[in-house]
């Protein structure tokens, strides 16, 4: 079941490589290790240098998706912080991309709390949060560099 998120049909033509629902989807999903120069790398040799930075993050446009659903921003941590991250603005609603993660991946979220804008999370530590009219899925870590 999980093999059908990394087939090149849930990656969109563009610049985006046939590796891209592979590697930016497992890191997204947490089903892989976060090493921002590893996705910083990736990201620029496939859709160039990032257009902003901010918020501890380096932001890169895109024109792909990902499970279905239209990706237009991938940002990575920027090594600012105390957390690693890789993250996803995604063109729809949180839920109906929760439903479209959980059809191809089996991977299911959960409302973490009562409230109407609660954040979904993942058994693996992966979540989906609002951000205005889209989504915003993620994966954070600790960084262990930023106690030394």
């Amino acid at each position: 079941m999980l093999a059908s998120w990394m087939s090149p049909a849930c990656v969109a033509a563009g610049a985006a490589t046939s590796t891209f629902g592979t590697t930016i989807g497992s890191g997204l999903l947490c089903l892989d290790q976060i090493d921002p120069f590893f996705f910083w790398t990736y990201l620029k040799e496939s859709f160039g240098v990032p257009y902003k930075q901010e918020g501890g993050a380096y932001w890169f446009k895109v024109q792909t998706s990902l499970w279905g659903m239209q990706v237009s921003d991938i940002l990575v941590s920027d090594g600012s912080g105390q957390l690693v991250f890789l993250a996803a603005t995604i063109k729809a609603k949180p839920d109906a991309l929760s439903d479209a993660i959980l059809g191809s991946t089996g991977i299911g979220y959960m409302k973490d709390g009562a409230m109407r804008y609660s954040p979904l999370e993942s058994g693996l530590g992966s979540r989906i949060v609002h951000a205005g009219q889209d989504s915003r899925i993620y994966c954070a870590k600790y960084n262990p560099d930023s106690w030394r």
